[in-house]
C-alpha cells in the first residue's frame, strides 16, 4: 500500500514531522514567516501547543518540556530568537532529557522583517547542530531526524529555515505517529542547575558533542554528493539547491543536510579530486567560512550576493562570473509597468483614525513593531522610529531624558500594541516610572486590538474579553497596580473625543496613557451599513482621502467638473471615520438606521 502523499508547505511539513516523531509539546512566538507551523500542529491532538507571550518564554516552555522527559519544539521568526538568547545560551552548556528543536525561520532579502540576520551564525555560537532542509519532504524529514540526533548526541538541535521554504509547497509522504518512550525527569544537579563548579566541565561536554555529530555527519547520507565529469565542486544547501538544479547544468554538487558542523573530513578528501570548491550560500559566508577556517581553499561570495535570495537568475549570473558557464540562458526578468502602491491598513482598522489624530496633532511619536508600524509610511508618516518589539518604551524614556538635558521642550508620544505590550512591554513599562522627576512629558498610547494582528489574528493574553481566547488579563489594572494614575481608555471610533483625549494627555506634563479600544477589523468584524459621499456637498478638501481607508478614493462623477471623494461599498465597513473628519457633511450612512455602539 502506497503511503499517503499530500502537498505541503515547508511550516505544514514540520509540523507534521513534530507529529510523526511522538512530540509532545510545542510552543512559539507568532512571527513570519514561521506562524503557520504552530497552527498546524494545533491541529494534533496528542501535542500540547501555545503560542507564548514572548520567543524567550516559548523557548524556556519548550526546555521545560524536554526537561521533563518528551520530544519539544520551539519556532520562532530569526529576529525573535534574539528574544530568546537568555536562555539558549545557558541551556546549549546544559544536558537534554527529551529530544529538543528549535526552528528558526530566516528572512533573505528581508520581505517581513527589519533585518536579514543569517542564524546560523547563531547556532554555531550556541554550540547546536543546524539542518538546512531544502523542499517541504526534507523539512518533515529534517525535523524528526533533528530529534533522535538530539537524544543520541545530548544536545538541542536548530532546524534552520528560510521565507522561501515556509511557504512553498511540494509533495510529502505520511507515515505514522511514533510513540516515543519518554524519560521521567530525574534531579541531577550538575546536568541541570547552569552554575559553577558544573558549567566548567560542561564547557568539554559541549566541545565532545559537537565532534561526535561532526563525525556522524561525515559518515551520514544527509549530505548527498552528485558527481559530474567537471573539475569544480559546488557545495550548497537549503533552497539554493533547488534553484540550481533547475539550471540542468553538468557541475558536481555536495549538497549539504546539516550545515553545522559540516563533514570536514568528508569535504577535505573531496577536495582532492576537484581543481576548485564553490560555495553556494544564501546571506552570510557561513559554509565559506567554516572551510576556510578548516584550511580548504574554496570560493563563494566572490560572485554571489551576500544579501537577499538567491534565485535561479542570480545563480546563473554568478556561476557566469565564475567562469563556469560561458553564457546565460535566463533573462532577467525586467520590472513590471505597474503603478507603485504602498501598504494599507485595513478597511476599518481601528489604528487609523489614531494615526490621523496623532498627524495633525505633529508630536514626535516613537514607534514599535505591529501593524501599526505601517503608520510610518505614506500618508501618515507618523512614527520616527522603528527598531524592535517593545523599544518605543526605553526609546521614549531615553529621547526624553536627552531632550530635557539640551532645552528641547517638545512633547513625545509613543505607540505600542497589546501583543508587544504582553511580549517586552511589561518590563519597559516597570522602566519608565523609574526614577522620573514627574514633570515629563511623555504620552504612551497603548493599541490593544485584541488580537497579534500582523501574524494572522493569533489572540494576546488580554483578548479574551473579546473572542474567549487569551488569558483576560487586563492591561488597565496592571498599569495601575504598576503605579500609573492617568491612564484613560478610550473609544477611537468616537474620533471628536478621542481626539481631545489625545491632545490634552500630549499637551500635559507628566505621564500619561491612553488605551484604544476598538478590536482589529480583521479577527472581529464590523458589520455596518456603508457610507456614501454627496458629491454636491463635497468641497475636495480630501480630508477623508488622508485618513488613508481603502475604500476612499477620488473620482469624477457625471456632470461635476472638480473631481470629488467617493467611496467603494463592497470594501467599506462602517467604521464611521471618514464622515466624522469631513469639514462639510458630505459623507453619509446608506441607511438611516445606526446599530454601531458609540458611533454617530
Amino acid at each position: 500500500m502506497n503511503p499517503k502523499k499530500a502537498v505541503m508547505s515547508g511550516n505544514e511539513a514540520i509540523a507534521r514531522g513534530f507529529y510523526e516523531a511522538g512530540g509532545k509539546v510545542a510552543a512559539s512566538y507568532p512571527g513570519s514567516p514561521t506562524v503557520e507551523l504552530l497552527d498546524n500542529i494545533r491541529q494534533y491532538e496528542e501535542i500540547y501547543s501555545e503560542f507564548s507571550t514572548n520567543e524567550k518564554v516559548a523557548l524556556e516552555v519548550a526546555i521545560g518540556a524536554s526537561m521533563g522527559g518528551v520530544r519539544a519544539i520551539t519556532s520562532m521568526k530569526h529576529v525573535g530568537v534574539n528574544i530568546a538568547m537568555d536562555p539558549l545560551m545557558t541551556f546549549t552548556q546544559s544536558h537534554i532529557n527529551g529530544g529538543f528543536l528549535l526552528v528558526t525561520g530566516d528572512d533573505p532579502g528581508m520581505a517581513s522583517s527589519q533585518n536579514e540576520q543569517d542564524n546560523r551564525i547563531i547556532g554555531k555560537f550556541a554550540n547546536m547542530g543546524i539542518l538546512d532542509p531544502s523542499d517541504s519532504q526534507e523539512s518533515k524529514d529534517f525535523t524528526k531526524l533533528a530529534l533522535k540526533l538530539s537524544e543520541k548526541y545530548n544536545l538541542p538541535m536548530m532546524l534552520r529555515i528560510t521565507s522561501r521554504l515556509c511557504h512553498s509547497r511540494s509533495i510529502v509522504e505520511f507515515e505514522e505517529r511514533e510513540e516515543v518512550e519518554s524519560q521521567k525527569f530525574k534531579e541531577d544537579t550538575a546536568k541541570f542547575c547552569m552554575l559553577p563548579p558544573h558549567t566548567f566541565q560542561l564547557q568539554y561536554t559541549m566541545k565532545e558533542r559537537i565532534e561526535k555529530l561532526s563525525k556522524w555527519a561525515d559518515e551520514s547520507n544527509i549530505n548527498k554528493l552528485e558527481h559530474k565529469n567537471s573539475d569544480c565542486l559546488i557545495i550548497t544547501s537549503g533552497l539554493a539547491y533547488q534553484n540550481l538544479m533547475e539550471l540542468g547544468l553538468e557541475l558536481s554538487v555536495l549538497k549539504l543536510g546539516m550545515v553545522y558542523p559540516l563533514p570536514i573530513e568528508k569535504i577535505r578528501e573531496l577536495s582532492s579530486n576537484y581543481n576548485r570548491i564553490i560555495v553556494i550560500e544564501e546571506m552570510m559566508p557561513f559554509i565559506e567560512n567554516e572551510l576556510k577556517i578548516a584550511g580548504i581553499e574554496c570560493e563563494g561570495k566572490k560572485y554571489f550576493k551576500f544579501t537577499g535570495e538567491l534565485n535561479i537568475e542570480v545563480i546563473e549570473k554568478g556561476l557566469k562570473d565564475a567562469g563556469l558557464i560561458t553564457e546565460r540562458k535566463i533573462v532577467d526578468p525586467k520590472p513590471e509597468d505597474t503603478t507603485q502602491r504602498g501598504p494599507l491598513f485595513c478597511s476599518g482598522c481601528p489604528h487609523r483614525p489614531v494615526f490621523d489624530i496623532l498627524k495633525k496633532s505633529k508630536v514626535t511619536v516613537i514607534g514599535d513593531i505591529g501593524c501599526y508600524s505601517m503608520g510610518l509610511l505614506y500618508p501618515f508618516e507618523v512614527l520616527k522610529t522603528n527598531i524592535s518589539m517593545g523599544a518605543s518604551l526605553g526609546m521614549i524614556k531615553g529621547m526624553r531624558m536627552a531632550m530635557d538635558r539640551i532645552g528641547d521642550d517638545r512633547p513625545l508620544a509613543g505607540v505600542i500594541g497589546d501583543g508587544t505590550f504582553f511580549h517586552s512591554g511589561l518590563a519597559g513599562f516597570a522602566n519608565l516610572r523609574y526614577q522620573l522627576k514627574g514633570d515629563e512629558n511623555i504620552t504612551m498610547l497603548i493599541l490593544d486590538n485584541g488580537t497579534t494582528a500582523m501574524t494572522g489574528g493569533q489572540p494576546t493574553a488580554s483578548s479574551k474579553h473579546m473572542d474567549g481566547a487569551g488569558q483576560d488579563i487586563s492591561i488597565d489594572e496592571m498599569l495601575k497596580a504598576m503605579g500609573y494614575d492617568d491612564v484613560q481608555r478610550i473609544d477611537q471610533f468616537d474620533y471628536k473625543n478621542a481626539k481631545e483625549v489625545i491632545n490634552n494627555a500630549i499637551n500635559k506634563q507628566g505621564l500619561s496613557i491612553v488605551i484604544t479600544s476598538r478590536p482589529c477589523a480583521l479577527k472581529f468584524k464590523i458589520k455596518e451599513p456603508h457610507f456614501y459621499v454627496d458629491p454636491k456637498v463635497c468641497i475636495s478638501c480630501r480630508t477623508c482621502i488622508k485618513t488613508n481607508c481603502p475604500p476612499l478614493r477620488m473620482k469624477k462623477y457625471e456632470g461635476i467638473e472638480k473631481l470629488k471623494s467617493s467611496i467603494d461599498p463592497t470594501q467599506c465597513v462602517g467604521c464611521s471615520i471618514c464622515a466624522q473628519v469631513c469639514p462639510v457633511n458630505a459623507i453619509k450612512r446608506n441607511e438611516l438606521n445606526k446599530t454601531m455602539k458609540n458611533i454617530p
